[in-house]
Formats: C-alpha cells, structure tokens, sequence
C-alpha cells in the first residue's frame, strides 16, 4: 500500500475527536437520556445537563461576607461568657490548634465576650443580634447552620474553598457547576452574574478577584459575567458613537464568519464559546439597560429594602438587583461584600457592616416570597470562617478585635426548600469547638447540588484524565436535616 494512503487509513485519536464529534455527540445524548428516563426531569433548558432528580431550586442568590463574619457577635450566642471576661483560654479548649501568625506570637489569649446585644427571635427561638433587627423578623424564614467548618485560616484559600471546593485556586465555582448544570433560562442574559457592593466602611478591605468566579476547567461560557457597581453596569455596554445599531450587526456576523472558518481548521473548543459570548453581548446590549433601571419599581420596593436600595454599588442595591435578575431567568447570582475581617474596631466596624446587610436581606427575602419566588430561589449567607473567642490585639468591655477562626462559624439559608426556623449544629461554651452536628465545607455544597437537582459525585467533567467535581474525591454528605 503507498505510505501516504496507510497513513490516511490510520487516524489519530485527535483526528477521531474532530471528524466525528457529531456522533460522539449523538452517542453522549443518547446516554443523558437514558439517565433522564431513570427518574429526572426531562424537560431541558437550553444548555442544560439532566437532572439526577428533580430539582427545589431555579435559581441561587449567594451573599459572600468577605473576610469572615464573626459568630459569637451575630448568631453564635454565648452569654455565659461574660464571667470569663479577660479571663484565659483553657489551653483544654484550644488543644493546641493551629492560630494565624497574627496571633500566635500573642503572650495571652484573653476572654471577649459579645459587647452586644441579643434576641430570642421567631417561634423558633434562634438568638440573633440586636445588630439585625429587621433579620430577626425573619428568623422562621431562614435556615441556621451552626456547625459550619473548614481547615483553611487564611483567607485566600478558605475563599477559594468555599467558592471552588478546593484551597488551590483555578477550579470551578460554585456558580459555574450552576450554570453548567442547569443552563440558560434566559437566551438575553447570562445564567451567571457577579457583583461586589461597595461597603459604608472600608478600614479592611480584603483583596478578591475574578478567579473566585471563573469557570475553571468547565467551558468558558459558564464563567460569571461581571456587573459594576458605578457606571455602565458592564463595559462597552452602549456602541461608540457614530456607530448604529446596524452596522455592530454586520460587523459581528462578519467577526463570526472568520471564528467559524478558524474552528473549521483548527477544532478549538474555545472558539465556539467565543462565538456564543459575543452573541450573548450584542443581546445584552439591550436586555441590560432594562434590568439595571429600577425607575419602573414601585415605592413600596424601596421601602421594602430600605433608602441605600436607591444607590447604585451598595449592599441592598445589589440585593434588589439580584432579585431582578433571577425574575428575568439568570440561574446564579453571586453578591461580595467586603469588610467583615475583624482583627480590630469591632465597635466600629460591625454596627456599620451590619446596617448594610440588615433591611436589605429582609426586603430580598419578603420581596420573594411575595413574586411566589422563594420557594424557587436559593438565598446563601456566610463567609470563609468565623472569629475567635479571644481578643487579638487590646481588650476593653467597649472594643476587641477577633482574629481568623476555621474550626467554627454560622451560615444561614433561606428560601429553594431548606427549612425555615431550623437551627442545626451546636459549638462548646467557647464557640470553638463543634459539639454537635459538624457540617464541612464539601456537605454544604452537596446539599446546594442536591437542592439544584444534582448528585455531587455524579455531576462532573473530564479534565486532566479525572472526572472532575466540586465537591471534589473526598466523602461529603447531603445534610438532610436542613431540606
């Protein structure tokens, strides 16, 4: 046989791939299918992978407390600590665990107890702060995980573990399995967006990036799109002047032309995404505007979420945009506040960190269940770890600061079928230790896939030879008390 025409017969895997994805395609449909049949929705969004059973939740609205909320002065109430004031902690509490270089040169680890105040709120009796007093209406709405835990102390790896699944970053968020998963319900809008609200104070502002919300190794497609908190709300939203609206059309199916001729030659992935992206952004040229404009919302809504609504980058502001967003179809909606790190000024930075959060997660919680949108809609609150019990730095009964504390912190959800006025888990008198009811970083984000219709360990995506998962190959547990 001539050498060339061998050489034709005998196909790289690569050349496999490309020639015949379309029945590669075919062949993993049909297997989706099959799976579908087996008990899962079979009614599909576009893009959307089917379901291992049927889904609670549409749509998530998560509220990332950058910096590390602390329990003991929020929702870990512990009252019996006020006889310890300025007393030690019993090297038997703290057995030797790992403490942050900012406090492990300490001489001493002196007692503070919460400088405020608490109330016993909703008939399920959970203790929350006086710093919330709108939240404490809505205490039988939200779901109270007590007993969250992580092995990261620093903040860029217990972010990105909380966000990704794993300290490392690089890895697919959770916003991105979101999307990935359930696809678009709105062909003129993203199915994933981030914003990050401008906080009142700024004495510690932790730094974050877009690595916290990429796509990771899933297609890019599934990245979160940004929306900016003063200005445009995306960049280049409006076409320059002087150019119409027709001629940014042929310009673009011109752009299109010359991607798909490129992925006819080279079969890069990328270039597909590419060419879905840019549609996407001529399309939201028109639907964003809209979404972003709340002159159409009534007094009532502002008045629901309190006067800073009305400003654009603030906490509620993003809030009631969050709401807009899951009404018109966006799947996921990730919100960062930053300032919660409090290593000092607790008396001046909590109060002002708390009005910023207060009325405004009221209003978004009341605001859907009104729109019949709760029960659909996910809401997440909580941060990459909880504070200490003892003061870094200088101790008064008016003022302590608290320093980074992974071995336990409170998170609470609300709405997508967890169960409202639920208080799980339970930490020692100290709030150091859990006692009861431990819930890992990888059980949260279990139960989330479940509450999206999804089996962690069977929502995945090859990558580097491994079927690659946010929960990663470590066990993680649905926690069934909480849905």
């Amino acid at each position: 046989m001539n050498p060339l025409s061998e050489l034709r017969l005998n196909l790289t895997r690569r050349h496999l791939l490309q020639s015949g994805s379309c029945l590669l395609g075919t062949a993993a449909l049909q297997g989706l299918l099959q799976e579908s049949a087996a008990g899962a929705e079979v009614s599909l969004f576009p893009g959307q992978r089917p379901t291992h059973f049927p889904a609670r939740v549409k749509h998530v609205i998560y509220l990332h407390m950058v910096g590390g909320p602390s329990q003991l002065d929020l929702f870990d109430y512990k009252p019996q600590m006020r006889d310890w004031y300025d007393k030690d902690l019993p090297e038997s509490v703290r057995n030797g665990q790992r403490l942050t270089t900012m406090t492990s040169g300490q001489s001493r680890f002196p007692i503070a107890p919460t400088m405020f105040g608490f109330r016993q709120s909703g008939e399920c009796g959970m203790w929350i702060t006086n710093l919330l007093p709108w939240l404490q209406k809505s205490a039988d709405d939200m779901c109270f995980v007590r007993s969250m835990y992580t092995e990261a102390i620093n903040h860029e790896p217990a972010i990105s573990l909380m966000q990704t699944g794993n300290q490392v970053t690089g890895r697919a968020c959770l916003g991105a399995w979101a999307s990935y998963g359930l696809g678009s319900l709105n062909r003129n809008l993203p199915s994933f967006v981030v914003m990050v609200a401008r906080p009142t104070n700024t004495e510690q502002v932790q730094a974050i990036s877009a690595r916290l919300w990429s796509s990771g190794y899933l297609p890019g497609e599934h990245a979160a799109t940004a929306f900016r908190t003063s200005g445009d709300p995306i960049l280049y939203i409006n076409d320059p002047a002087g150019v119409p609206r027709e001629i940014r059309r042929t310009t673009l199916n011109g752009v299109r032309r010359l991607n798909e001729m490129n992925y006819a030659k080279l079969g890069d992935p990328d270039i597909p995404t590419r060419i879905a992206q840019y549609e996407l952004a001529f399309r939201m040229q028109s639907s964003v505007p809209e979404l972003t404009d709340l002159a159409s919302e009534p007094e009532s809504t502002f008045r629901l979420y309190g006067d800073e609504s009305r400003k654009p980058g603030t906490l509620s502001n993003t809030m009631l945009l969050a709401r807009r967003m899951v009404e018109r179809g966006v799947r996921f909606v990730q919100i960062y506040h930053n300032n919660w790190d409090m290593h000092a000024n607790a008396a001046g930075r909590l109060p002002s960190q708390c009005r910023d959060l207060d009325q405004g997660a009221f209003g978004l919680i009341n605001d859907l269940k009104q729109r019949g949108l709760f029960d659909e809609t996910l809401i997440i609150w909580g941060g990459e770890f909880g504070r200490t019990i003892y003061s870094q730095g200088g101790l008064s009964k008016t003022n302590y600061g608290r320093d980074h504390h992974p071995r336990c912190f409170t998170m609470w959800l609300a709405g997508g079928g967890f169960r409202g006025g639920t208080i799980y888990g339970e930490t020692d008198d100290f709030s150091y230790n859990i006692v009861r009811d431990p819930v890992h970083v990888r059980d949260f984000h279990a139960t989330v896939l479940h509450q999206l219709g999804y089996d962690h360990e069977l929502l995945t995506f090859k990558y580097q030879g491994l079927d690659q998962r946010l929960t990663g190959v470590q066990p993680a547990r649905i926690v069934r008390e909480l849905i």
